[in-house]
């Protein structure tokens, strides 16, 4: 009993020198502040495996009406399963850090012996003292490791957000687009149809009624790429906004939003790229993961040339005699293994990620020009669009018309008019589209957002 008494004390000192608890959020605060700060909006932890009552109501408030970008960034938050799947990490890593912090168990040995009529028991309680003497290493080396994870949770939300974004844009450019070759299929029906007619009358040559005829037939073809584009794209979306598609179905707005009347992205280059330095998380996980090595470097020198430390109380009794009580420690030798080869792996370690720091520096300053660049050239282009192309076809639409109504043209030259405008109207819709996925590219450069879960 006394044995048993003072083994239970010296492990209740030990336990209670490398205690290490749980913290209350799990992490998940510095996750959500770090993505609200970029995408503007708050991710959801769901602790459990169905979502919570309060998180079911709102994702069918969202669904109760059409999306917007914004909306649609929310729902994936709420919805994404792969999302939460990558939340769980943090409470691996945290997991993890809670370790680094408590001791391992002590090793109880007993041992007896009978010989005759002498029976000899030996006992012992073995303690880890290198683990506690390098504790505060670990611990280090595991919070970087958690932090570390905190920044990968972030960067795959807002990785999420930014591909919801492009998505949702993809699919009304889609739909809308689709919903003007149904209205290009309608005409050349109808111009397909006159032209036999008056090739029948004997008031056409068939040579005329061959283009309108192949006029028709490009314009179903056209439908039919339309068409598969905006099931494509529909589903994309209701991929990453971690729908079902039947029952849980939505609805977009019926057309792109307009263009802004200035460019958001007016900030010169210079500051951009300063910008991404200090906020792209890509950046900040480089840097946190060459931290992380360096700390690794200590702790394998501190454990160079002592492999396995133990320490214990120990204590034997033989019939007929009185106990003998004492301590024991084990050492490992370095007689063989002195520890160089891996305080050498640790420096190579630690060169690789200096390195792969400065190159990821590298690139994020580049990927900023090149998203500003894209940024001010597809609004430029849409703004031509908007404000050349698009209103010179109408004019030329109304001239024609006048022609028309004045015995001046012929209806086959407003038809021929009216396919010269497709290529104007597609390439508007695709412009104004191009801008929104440029717009959310930049927000993805300065964000440093990894390919999306």
């Amino acid at each position: 009993m006394t044995f048993l008494r003072s083994a239970a004390a010296a492990a209740a000192l030990l336990v209670l020198a490398g205690c290490a608890s749980f913290s209350p959020d799990g992490g998940f605060d510095t996750v959500a502040q770090l993505s609200r700060e970029r995408i503007g909006q708050t991710p959801v932890l769901q602790r459990g495996v169905e979502p919570s009552a309060t998180v079911r109501a709102r994702v069918a408030e969202l669904l109760g009406q059409p999306l917007s970008a914004d909306a649609a960034v929310e729902l994936a938050l709420l919805n994404h399963r792969g999302l939460q799947a990558r939340y769980a990490e943090l409470g691996i890593a945290e997991a993890d850090l809670v370790q680094a912090g408590r001791l391992a168990n002590p090793a109880l040995r007993f041992g007896r012996l009978a010989g005759g009529a002498a029976v000899e028991i030996d006992r012992a309680v073995m303690f880890d003292v290198l683990g506690l003497l390098t504790m505060p290493l670990a611990r280090q080396a595991e919070q970087q490791r958690f932090e570390q994870a905190q920044l990968r949770a972030a960067a795959d939300t807002v990785s999420l957000a930014i591909e919801v974004r492009k998505a949702f844009f993809e699919a009304v450019a889609a739909q809308q687009l689709l919903g003007y070759q149904g209205q290009v299929k309608q005409a050349a029906d109808a111009s397909a149809e006159l032209a036999r007619r008056m090739l029948a009358a004997g008031n056409f040559n068939k040579l005329s009624q061959m283009r309108e005829q192949a006029f028709q037939v490009d314009a179903v073809a056209q439908l039919g790429r339309a068409q598969h584009q905006q099931v494509a794209t529909r589903e994309r979306l209701t991929r990453l906004l971690g729908l079902d598609g039947v029952t849980q179905a939505f609805t977009l707005p019926e057309r792109l939003p307009d263009l802004p009347e200035l460019p958001a992205a007016s900030t010169e280059q210079a500051q951009l790229e300063q910008r991404a330095m200090d906020k792209r998380l890509d950046v900040l996980m480089a840097r946190r993961a060459t931290a992380a090595t360096a700390s690794a470097l200590g702790l394998s020198r501190a454990t160079r040339f002592v492999n396995v430390l133990n320490a214990g109380y120990q204590n034997q009794s033989s019939s007929g005699e009185p106990r003998r009580n004492g301590y024991e420690i084990e050492l490992m030798l370095p007689l063989f293994d002195f520890g160089s080869a891996r305080v050498a792996r640790a420096e190579s370690v630690y060169l690789q990620a200096l390195h792969q720091a400065a190159q990821v520096a590298t690139d994020a300053r580049s990927q900023v020009r090149e998203a500003h660049s894209a940024y001010r050239s597809a609004y430029a282009l849409a703004r031509h669009y908007r404000d050349e192309l698009v209103p010179l076809r109408k004019r030329i639409s109304e001239e024609n018309l006048l022609r028309y109504n004045g015995m001046l043209g012929s209806v086959f030259e407003l038809l021929a008019d009216a396919r010269e405008q497709i290529a104007g109207v597609t390439g508007a819709v695709e412009a104004q589209r191009d801008f929104w996925l440029a717009d959310a590219q930049l927000q993805a450069a300065l964000a440093g957002a990894t390919p999306a879960p």
